[in-house]
C-alpha cells in the first residue's frame, strides 16, 4: 500500500473491479423483483388443449320418406293419371308423392306458426283464406299451436280426376304427431302433447297446360 498521507490507489482498484463484475452479472443475468414465476415448460404440439371445448355434434339422419302406394291398375283413378299424362307428358305420380310428402310438412308447420308468406303459394284462394282466418283467430285469442310431425307413414292416391286441363288428386296421408293448442297462460285448448297417429284427406289441384309445376291444397278434411 501508499503512505499513510496519500489516497489508497489498490482500494480504487479494487472497487473498479468490484463494479465492473456486478454491471456484468446484472447484464447477463437481468434484474428480478422476487414477484415473477418460473416459466412454464412448453407443451409438445400434440398435448396441447384447443383454446375452447370441442362439441362433437352429429348430423340429423333425415326423415324416411313415407311409404307411397298408386290407385289399383284400371280402376277410374288409375285412367285419370294416363289422361293427365296425355295432357302433360312430364307428369309422374311417384313425383308427385314425394312432393305432397314435403308440402305436407311445410303447410303443417307454417300453420302451427302463422307464417302465411310460406302458406300462401302451396294453397289455393279459398283454403289460404280459411287458413288465414284461423291464424287470425288464434292470434287474436293469444294461442300458440305446436306441431311437430315426426313421422309420415304412407302417402296413398285415393281419388283423381280430370276436369278440362285440371288436374286433381286426392290423397289419404297417415303420420305421427305432437299437436296442441295453448292459451295466452300456456294452459291447454286442445289436442294433446302425446305422440298421435293423425289421418288427414288433402285434395291438390294444378293446371296441366301451365308451366308452373305447383299442385295447391284446395280441400282438407279428416280421414
Amino acid at each position: 500500500m501508499g503512505s499513510s498521507g496519500s489516497f489508497p490507489i489498490d482500494l480504487v482498484i479494487f472497487g473498479m473491479i468490484a463494479a465492473f463484475l456486478v454491471l456484468r452479472l446484472r447484464s447477463i443475468l437481468g434484474k428480478r423483483t422476487g414477484f415473477e414465476r418460473p416459466a412454464a415448460p412448453a407443451q409438445p404440439a400434440q398435448a396441447r388443449r384447443p383454446a375452447g371445448p370441442v362439441i362433437e355434434g352429429k348430423a340429423e339422419p333425415p326423415a324416411p320418406p313415407a311409404a307411397t302406394h298408386m290407385p289399383e291398375s284400371g280402376s277410374p283413378a288409375e285412367q285419370a293419371l294416363a289422361a293427365m299424362r296425355s295432357v302433360d307428358p312430364n307428369f309422374d305420380p311417384a313425383r308427385f308423392l314425394g312432393g305432397v310428402d314435403q308440402a305436407f310438412r311445410i303447410i303443417v308447420h307454417a300453420f302451427a306458426a302463422g307464417d302465411r308468406t310460406a302458406l300462401r303459394p302451396l294453397l289455393g284462394d279459398e283454403t289460404y283464406a280459411a287458413f288465414d282466418q284461423a291464424i287470425a283467430s288464434r292470434e287474436k285469442a293469444g294461442e300458440t299451436q305446436v306441431s311437430d310431425i315426426k313421422s309420415v307413414e304412407s302417402i296413398n292416391i285415393v281419388d283423381a280426376a280430370l276436369r278440362g286441363r285440371v288436374g286433381s288428386m286426392t290423397v289419404r296421408i297417415v303420420s305421427d304427431q305432437i299437436s296442441h293448442t295453448t292459451d295466452k297462460d300456456g294452459r291447454p285448448v286442445s289436442g294433446t302433447d302425446a305422440l298421435t297417429e293423425i289421418i288427414d284427406l288433402w285434395t291438390f289441384e294444378r293446371d296441366l297446360s301451365q308451366q308452373d309445376p305447383t299442385w295447391r291444397l284446395v280441400a282438407v278434411r279428416s280421414g
